[in-house]
């Protein structure tokens, strides 16, 4: 990665023909509105207004954004994305970081300053400790600011993203009220810290596709392309997981069963709009298909029922979903806030929403990419190309708009995070989530120590329990935290409170103070109270280090009182990797702990059994990093496919049988529901879209080394292929353009 601090001549003067310039004629068949013309468009739920806050020239191609204390927006533009280009695998150094600022603070952004520039695909952006996180694949950079200029470089992760696939790549880093950074995307199975100057990476679970967010709790949420919203009923400090477990039970989870969305007018330009099912009869998408930027409400100034609301973009539909969450038990579960409408949506088919966020006056900020199409190169359909080529939705490809949403009758305030660390405190009370969470973040970077007894005093105090969860983590983030802290909270009949001390408690166990904490926690056990069981079960995690026959013993009455609760059976198996066998005699019986244990003791020996896939890079170089670069980002390292994504291909029949029908589905892609191995995978199980390769410019050898490679790593043993098969396969469907259904190619194969 190259970084300036200064716009680099050379990328002024060698811009490639297809970055056109953004005007707002009508000499398209469907124009360019500006931002004025585009809000005319707009359908905006009653009471709401919408405010434009910055747009082209001052920004271009925005697609994430974070405000830091004085209100400025860190924008992170990724004007070197081209979903209509030919060649998918040139790359363009024109992303870049910039500063927004409202001089004359009319609500407008008025300067742009370039903090970097000369990036490839950037698509993450974190303020912390007077610096700044950027993702940009593969690496992961934490850069310090001087008066708005970068300074040092620390590279935090050279593997932060590893997919060649922009849709997969890793993005967000958000910073939750546990300290940590998450991310999400198909690599998104890390998270981050610095702690004491250094950068401490952890394992965590895999988390999504773009965008991240958080309740006032601290629970995690995010979606797919697919799916309206996905989320953690579980705080996402307990656990990393364990290696060999696919699936933990409260994690990754559906919060929202609806898919249905409710587009202003036709939306015909979606990437498989050629396909039944896809649009209605009114040619309008029927469920999502890019859902995106998810953003759990907590600005604190729209009505109380729209307070912890789960909002969703749909660029595809041009349009924001607004989901209604509730808890339901251990379990969040939410419905759709309207059938046949929306919260936002709009007839400008240029209007992309991809990311949404809280900001310092309390509106709902929101980030237009504002362009034709959006759908990546290497997954997009002729169908697709086509019609944008059609319509002119090809160019430009430097526009973008973020705006702000908040109710009509509000008088918006920015807050500011003050330099007085004595007024600090204060804000971790404020009715603004991104209030409270900045200044927390704000004393735990500084280390203001000083502050300690009065946020211990919020934490014993104060009766607002989200002001006692941040009052928590930012002791514990200050190393402040004590024993008499977490077991005043065990002891809380409080529902929020006991969660989050028992996933502080995680981290805290050691030989001299685990004594102090075992009383609380076997009180805990003994009120047999199912929705804390699962926490107890992490936070004995954490003691299994330290005492080991302690921990077993906790773990056996866990099991005593809950054989059959899964959340028990699954946080417990998170917590004894390689020890899995020895679990199996130590808690013999026929309880769901055990079935979900010879479950990962299964798929642990199909791992090890599997092939070294070294040997196999040697042999097939090529198509090992086709698979590594991009496949594994939906079907995993291991093969075994990743949950609401794709299905498994190590051991799959597609995989081993015929294989001009595999070539097929390389070759064209493969659309729809489909049976693997006598188990269906549909939507919204999994995306339901595989894209094919056929057109992407790869040669015949390096597919047949792709098929080749698929066919021969994991416990797949089927025989290789080479660049004729390709051939063959290719001449068999001339000017095929459309992806295959199961179906189709069941006929074809005469099965």
């Amino acid at each position: 990665m190259r970084i300036c601090t200064r716009l680099c001549g050379l990328a002024l003067f060698t811009l490639p023909l297809w970055f056109g310039s953004c005007h707002h004629g009508t000499d398209q068949s469907i124009p360019v509105l500006s931002p004025d013309q585009s809000m005319k468009k707009m359908e905006l739920e009653e009471g709401f207004s919408i405010k434009l806050v910055a747009s082209e020239p001052l920004i271009s191609t925005p697609v994430c954004m974070t405000f830091d204390d004085s209100g400025r927006i860190w924008v992170v533009e990724m004007s070197d994305y081209h979903p209509i280009k030919e060649d998918t695998t040139q790359q363009y150094p024109l992303g870049k970081v910039v500063i927004l600022e409202d001089k004359d603070e009319d609500g407008v952004m008025d300067t742009r300053k370039l903090f970097l520039d000369s990036l490839v695909m950037p698509r993450a952006i974190c303020l912390v400790d007077g610096g700044v996180l950027v993702g940009t694949p593969p690496n992961l950079w934490y850069i310090t600011t001087d008066h708005d200029r970068p300074g040092q470089r620390t590279l935090v992760d050279s593997a932060y993203t590893v997919s060649n696939n922009p849709e997969g790549q890793t993005n967000g880093l958000m910073r939750s009220i546990d300290n940590w950074v998450y991310s999400a995307g198909f690599g998104s199975s890390k998270r981050y810290r610095k702690i004491n100057g250094h950068w401490v990476t952890q394992k965590t679970f895999l988390r999504g596709q773009w965008g991240i967010t958080q309740d006032n709790e601290g629970h995690l949420f995010y979606n797919n392309n697919s799916q309206n919203l996905l989320g953690d009923y579980f705080l996402p400090g307990v656990t990393g997981g364990n290696l060999y477990q696919k699936r933990v039970a409260g994690f990754n989870q559906k919060i929202i069963q609806d898919n249905r969305v409710y587009p202003a007018g036709p939306t015909p330009g979606v990437n498989r709009g050629y396909r039944e099912g896809i649009l209605d009869s009114t040619q309008r998408l029927v469920s999502f298909t890019a859902a995106c930027g998810p953003l759990v409400y907590r600005g604190g100034i729209f009505p109380g029922g729209y307070a912890g609301n789960a909002f969703v973009c749909e660029p595809a539909a041009n349009l924001i979903k607004r989901n209604i969450l509730s808890r339901q038990g251990v379990k969040i579960t939410g419905e759709q806030a309207y059938q046949g409408k929306e919260f936002l949506r709009s007839l400008d088919k240029r209007f992309r929403p991809v990311s949404l966020y809280d900001g310092p006056d309390g509106a709902l900020y929101l980030v237009d990419m504002y362009r034709g199409v959006i759908q990546d190169a290497l997954s997009i359909t002729d169908y697709l190309k086509d019609y944008s080529l059609t319509h002119g939705l090809n160019t430009p490809l430097n526009c973008g708009r973020i705006y702000k949403i908040f109710p009509q009758n509000a008088t918006l305030h920015r807050v500011n995070i003050p330099d007085d660390p004595a007024q600090l405190v204060a804000l971790l009370r404020s009715h603004n989530g991104w209030v409270r969470d900045r200044a927390q973040e704000r004393i735990v970077d500084r280390q203001y120590r000083q502050l300690i007894p009065a946020i211990r005093q919020l934490l014993t105090g104060s009766g607002d329990p989200v002001t006692r969860i941040h009052a928590l983590w930012t002791l514990q983030g200050l190393d402040a935290l004590r024993q008499s802290d977490l077991v005043a909270l065990l002891s809380h009949p409080g529902e929020p409170l006991r969660p989050q001390a028992l996933t502080a408690l995680v981290g805290l166990w050691n030989k001299e103070t685990y004594p102090d904490y075992l009383p609380a926690v076997r009180q805990l056990l003994s009120e047999r109270d199912s929705l804390l069981a699962p926490y107890v079960a992490y936070a004995v995690n954490g003691l299994f280090p330290v005492s080991a026959q302690t921990a077993e013993q906790l773990w056996g009455e866990l099991l005593k009182k809950y054989p059959d609760n899964a959340y028990v059976a699954d946080a417990i198996i998170s917590g004894i990797q390689d020890k899995e066998a020895q679990f199996t005699t130590r808690f013999r019986g026929d309880s769901l702990f055990h079935k979900h244990l010879a479950r990962v003791i299964a798929n642990k020996a199909k791992i090890e059994r599997a092939k070294n896939l070294a040997s196999l890079k040697d042999k097939y170089p090529d198509g090992y990093a086709v698979y590594t670069g991009t496949c594994q980002t939906c079907h995993g390292a291991d093969g075994n496919g990743i949950e609401f994504v794709a299905p498994p291909l190590n051991g799959s029949d597609w995989v081993a049988g015929d294989k001009h029908t595999l070539i097929a589905i390389v070759l064209y892609g493969l659309s729809g529901p489909v049976q693997v191995n006598h188990k269906w995978y549909k939507k919204p199980q999994v995306t339901g879209e595989m894209p094919g390769f056929g057109n992407n410019k790869f040669s015949d050898r390096t597919l047949a080394e792709i098929v080749s490679f698929i066919r021969q790593s994991w416990n797949n043993t089927a025989d290789p292929v080479d660049s004729a098969d390709i051939a063959q396969v290719r001449k068999a469907y001339p000017g095929r353009e459309q992806s295959f259904s199961m179906e189709e190619l069941k006929g074809a194969s005469g099965n």
